[in-house]
This record gives structure tokens, sequence and C-alpha cells, in this order.
């Protein structure tokens, strides 16, 4: 077992790695930036390191400045939390140069799912349903909807490499494709190794749903049940439930065996999540992509499972061939809900830096991960993710009820925040139907107008 973890994230992500180690008794060693000097994280790391100055490309982006904190205080395994280099074949295979435990997959795992035009080949070998779409390069608009054309309207447009929503948009007819192809090419150019655009066929009443997988050392691939992703903002999820309300016994089997074969395929190891888009009117499901790391909403996973993916991960990584549960005795129990709080314009969705002046978090039975507390600052270089607030209940409608609860208790005092957007969303009969799919933050936005 690993001594002393270096973990390469900041904010919420990072505590959550920290209660982890402290529990499996692992000192651990936190990175920040001169943003971050004052950071939770970093005071609740056994030691923590200076990489940088705020902005995330001379920092947490820094593949040299994080292998230097590595090497000065004589870690032995570097933990990527999700976001920033959590994703990057390159820091993956650099970590392991140092003679350093990886606690992620193979390099080559993150290089064939990582990029979603590379998965979707995988997927299609693999004899998973995929999505009608085509790779492009970054070429005039123009030359890019003649693609577009051949694909068929409505297009999901978005960078190839990217992840979290960056850069995605929907056309839905010819007249609105410049627009998209701009926005996606341009955030591909800025943020991203491969700038390569894919577009795909869009399914607009869809729901999202992903699922967890687990790689084990003995080379067996264990699905951990579903979550619901389909609540969106700018393609960018904000509220999870686990299991999904939208899909059906043999959709969830089907779903489930599809993930362990995409990931057996490639020789998957560790935690990693494999998105499917489903149509509510087909009832048929469509490989999306696979992200290989944590996701933000793996405590719904966990609460409903009972089990720890952070030392799920460690202990993989480590060589142990027990992940620290039974898989055989793996059962869903209960309902979980995740709402994730950003310090944003309500209105508008963008970020509302500034100091905190209040803070309450709910009180009970309801977990709360949280990067953020009273004085602290929101700055304008990362994502604006203040906290998650996860409840779990006996069934669907008592954790929705106990959601809104928490959520309505909750005060932030400084920056503007989505608290009473993520009530009006969980307390909306949609939501509480558990029919909607991933247009029901603009089909409440419209209602709310209207």
């Amino acid at each position: 077992m690993f001594n002393r973890i270096l973990i390469a994230n900041r904010g919420e992500i990072a505590r959550r790695i920290i209660r982890t180690c402290q529990k499996m008794n692992i000192d651990t060693v936190a990175v920040y930036s001169d943003a971050d000097s004052e950071a939770k994280h970093v005071y609740e790391a056994t030691e923590a390191i200076r990489i940088g100055p705020p902005p995330a490309v001379e920092s947490y982006l820094n593949i040299e400045q994080v292998l230097t904190a590595a090497r000065r205080t004589g870690v032995d395994a570097v933990h990527p939390g999700y976001g920033f280099l959590s994703e990057n074949a390159d820091f993956a295979r650099a970590v392991i140069a140092e003679g350093l435990g990886w606690i992620g997959p193979a390099p080559k795992a993150i290089e064939l799912m990582g990029d979603k035009a590379k998965a979707k080949q995988v997927a299609t070998a693999a004899g998973v349903p995929v999505a009608s779409s085509i790779s492009v390069p970054l070429v005039d608009a123009d030359v890019a909807l003649a693609h577009g054309r051949r694909v068929g309207f409505p297009l999901m447009i978005k960078p190839s490499a990217g992840g979290g929503g960056i850069g995605m948009g929907v056309a839905r007819d010819e007249a609105e494709f410049e627009q998209a192809w701009t926005t996606a090419a341009s955030r591909s150019r800025m943020l991203f190794p491969d700038s390569t655009i894919l577009l795909e066929q869009y399914t607009q009443r869809a729901r999202h749903v992903e699922v967890q997988v687990l790689g084990l050392n003995n080379g067996r691939v264990i699905a951990i049940g579903e979550r619901d992703c389909s609540v969106q903002r700018r393609h960018q999820k904000v509220v999870e439930e686990c299991p999904s309300p939208g899909i059906d016994e043999r959709t969830r089997a089907a779903m489930s065996e599809a993930a362990v074969t995409l990931a057996t395929r490639v020789g998957y190891r560790g935690a990693g999540t494999v998105e499917f888009l489903y149509d509510r009117e087909s009832a048929q499901y469509t490989f999306l992509e696979m992200n290989t790391r944590l996701q933000v909403e793996h405590p719904v996973t966990e609460a409903v499972y009972g089990i720890d993916l952070v030392e799920a991960q460690i202990r993989i990584s480590a060589g142990e061939t027990s992940p620290g549960f039974d898989p055989a005795t793996l059962e869903p129990r209960g309902h979980a809900v995740e709402l994730r709080i950003y310090a944003e314009d309500p209105a508008t969705f963008f970020p509302s830096p500034g100091k905190i002046s209040g803070w309450t978090e709910p009180r009970g039975d309801i977990r709360v991960d949280a990067g953020f507390g009273e004085g602290d600052v929101v700055t304008r270089y990362y994502d604006p993710l203040l906290a998650k607030v996860c409840v779990w209940a006996s069934g669907r409608s008592e954790a929705v009820e106990k959601a809104a609860t928490a959520i309505a208790d909750f005060t932030i005092e400084g920056p503007k925040s989505n608290l009473q957007f993520l009530e009006e969303v969980v307390r909306s009969p949609e939501f509480i139907s558990g029919d909607y799919g991933t247009s029901i933050v603009e089909e409440l936005r419209l209602k709310s107008v209207s």
C-alpha cells in the first residue's frame, strides 16, 4: 500500500481524496497555486507545496511543476482527481516514468477512450451501439457544414478531446451551424492538445445515463450501477441521481453489459464511467463517451452501494486483489441525489467570483463535499464549483424531497450562486415525475417566462 500520495488537484475533490487517505492512514501532499494558498485542501493535507502562479496552465496543468513537487515531497503515488491532468496520457506516462504509482487507468486506455472519436471506433468494433458521427479537423465553417450534412441535422458539435461540456453546442439546422462550429473550434484550439471536432447525430428527447465501471487487477471489469445526469445547463451536469428513474431493467442490464464489454476490450483498470444517450421515444441507447477517471457525481453511487470509490482506486493502483469490498455482494439500496452548487449568476449561468461572506450548510444526514467556506475567495481562474450536496433515502420521492430541503437550507452570501435554481429544478413537477430529459432546464426556463 502507498504511504504518501500527491493529489494533483484542488478544491472539493482534493479534500475528498484527503478524507479517504486519512481513513487509510496514508499521508497526503496537496499542491496549490498562488490563488489557492489559503484554500482548505492546503491545510488539510499532511504537507502542501506551491506549484506556480494562478493560471492553470502555469500550475495545475504544468506537468513538470507537478512532478517536481512529487520529487521534493517524497511521495510514492499520484492521484489526479478529475479535470486538469486526470485524462492526460502524457502525464500518466510521466508519473509512471518517475517510478511512482499512477492512481488511474493505463496511459494507453486513456488515449483510446479519452478521445471521443477514438472511443467511438473502439465501441463500434466491440459491437456497442454508436450514434452516427464524423471527425473533422479545424477547417472553414462552410467545409465543415458539408461534413455535417452527411451526418444529418440536428447535430451535436464538440471538441473530440474535450470534456465537461466545454465547447459543446447543438445546431438544429444549417442556420445554427456556423455559431456552434466557431465555438467548438475556438475552445478546441485553445484548450485541448487535439483540435479535432466531432459532429454527432443529436438526440433531442434523450436521457444522459452513465454506468460506473471498475477494472480489477485480475482482469475482470465490473459495473456498479448507473447514474442519470440529464439535468444540464450549457451541456454541463448540475443534478445527478442513482439509479436512473428513466430506464427499465432490460435497458439497465444491456447498458451495464455494453460498458463492461467496452472497458474490458481496452484492458481497463481502476474507476471509469461509460456514458450513453437514451432515446426516450425509440427506447434505444447509443454510446456517448468514456471518462477515464473519477466522476464529479461519484457520491451518489457510493451512497447507493455503500462503497468508497476513491479507496477502490487506491487499492487497485497499489496492486491489491480486493478493491475494499466484495464485488459479489454489491446490491443497490435506496436512492441518491446530488446537486452541484456553483458560484454563478442563475440568470445567465456565467461565473460569479468574489469573497464568500456567509456560508451555512444544511444539517442532518446529508453529505456535503465542499471546496469553500466563509471567508474564502472564488477566483476567476478555475471552475466555479463550490460544493456538492448528496442525499440518500430509501425511495426516490423521499430522496428528492430531502434534496430540495437540503438545498433550501444551504445559504451562501457574497458571490451569486445557483442555489435557488437547483431548488426550482428538484421541486418542479417534471423532475419529481422522473420523466425528463436533457432539455429539462431549457423547458423550465421557457415555462417560467411564459
